[in-house]
């Protein structure tokens, strides 16, 4: 039997949607939690943990982030700071990120991620567990190909650069070989690269089925970076889990998705600080024009697929300092409510078992059920009043992952 803790709840949110539960507990066995609920007794010697008149709610997960390791906007650090420092700062972001709440972060493309993924499974750093994809899939002349630069730096940069069938089988292998959990690809152009365009489609869906194919081999699956109409179709049509972005989202793929429980991550908050403090933190002149030229569309096209019934997960595309700082990813469940018309519980949902179920564990984390990883923050205050609490690092006032106790301001 591993160690037993008992975790009584003023309030406790399920992450499942439920009404919450007042004056329930939670009782941890080792990492999984036992039992859950009203009438939940102390067993002799557990560790009784009183978050009386807290809430009591499952780790917050955000299903796309980057651990770049930069510390400032300017164009191309990323190559002009050592790699080693560069994982070292993603150490401590890391570290803000558990701080703050989050026990699952789904890394949408970084090589950094597999070597932090792994110093934090086997414990020599503090963090989230990190659900990594390590090399992100591209086409030449893709969003994940760096147009500045010479095409053979660039694929020194990105050894995931592929075209035709072949190449993308053998780009999918690579990055699987390296690590990679899922395996991320750009279908449609974006913001943040040079010369193309969200709306430019990318990949054939011959392309596409195949890499889905190596992802199914594994028993894994694809996530789209996709902002443009016909880029999330082929996305969609081809097989992947999620569609990150979702710009420009018609009738017909909104159907799609919703028949086929194909989930959306709209990643509000990047786009937001990036058209509010762009220009003053030196983001370049291209990606701020493409970013206040996409947002309205952005936020209509998500909010109509949340009131199509789509299902929507929480993620910011955060990791580099100081616009996209980990610590303050809450800041996405606000622009849910905000942008799309969720309440605070269904925002609250997004963030945990939508999310898990983007990172492919729904069936370990993401609620506070029996048999599922011990992973819980207690709460000072009702986020169903006001889910911004949530932003505020010190209302976390302890955070437990897999069973362990790793935040604590003084419960």
């Amino acid at each position: 039997m591993g160690s037993l803790k008992v975790v009584k709840c003023g309030r406790l949110i399920d992450g499942r949607g439920s009404p919450p539960l007042e004056d329930a507990a939670v009782l941890v066995e080792g990492d999984r939690i036992r039992e859950v609920g009203r009438g939940v007794v102390a067993p002799a010697g557990a560790e009784v943990i009183d978050a009386s008149g807290m809430t009591v709610m499952p780790g917050l997960i955000d299903a796309h982030v980057h651990f770049s390791g930069g510390r400032s906007h300017r164009f191309g650090e990323h190559i002009l700071v050592p790699e080693g420092v560069r994982l070292l700062r993603a150490a401590r972001d890391a570290e803000a990120a558990l701080e703050a709440g989050f026990t699952t972060m789904r890394c949408c493309g970084s090589k950094l991620s597999l070597d932090l993924k792994r110093a934090i499974g086997e414990g020599t750093i503090r963090g989230p567990r990190i659900v990594a994809a390590g090399y992100a899939l591209t086409q030449t002349f893709g969003h994940g190909d760096q147009h500045y630069f010479p095409i053979d730096y660039a694929r020194r940069l990105n050894p995931a650069i592929c075209d035709g069938k072949e190449e993308c089988i053998k780009a999918a292998r690579y990055a699987l070989r390296e690590g990679a959990d899922f395996i991320k690809v750009s279908t449609t152009g974006g913001v943040m690269s040079e010369r193309d365009r969200p709306e430019h489609t990318q990949f054939t869906l011959e392309e596409l089925e195949a890499i889905v194919e190596e992802a199914r081999h594994v028993g894994t699956f694809c996530a789209a970076h996709a902002q443009g109409t016909e880029g999330v179709k082929n996305a969609v049509k081809a097989g992947f889990k999620s569609i990150e972005h979702g710009i420009y989202l018609d009738d017909e793929v909104i159907g799609m998705m919703r028949e086929r429980g194909v989930i959306l991550v709209p990643t509000f908050s990047i786009v937001k600080q990036i058209v509010e403090h762009g220009a003053e933190q030196g983001i370049v002149e291209w990606g701020l024009r493409k970013a206040k030229e996409a947002y309205k569309a952005h936020i209509e096209s998500c909010r109509r697929a949340y009131k199509a019934g789509v299902k929507i997960a929480m993620g910011t595309d955060f990791g580099t300092s100081p616009l996209f700082k980990m610590g303050t990813n809450a800041m996405e469940l606000g622009l849910l409510i905000e942008n799309c018309g969720m309440t605070s519980m269904e925002a609250i949902v997004a963030a945990t078992k939508t999310a898990a179920e983007a990172c492919g564990l729904e069936a370990e984390l993401g609620t506070l059920e029996v048999g599922k990883k011990a992973d819980i923050i207690i709460v000072d205050g009702d986020p169903l009043k006001d889910v911004r609490i949530l932003e505020k690092v010190e209302s976390i006032k302890m955070v437990i992952k897999g069973g362990e106790i790793q935040v604590n301001r003084g419960l």
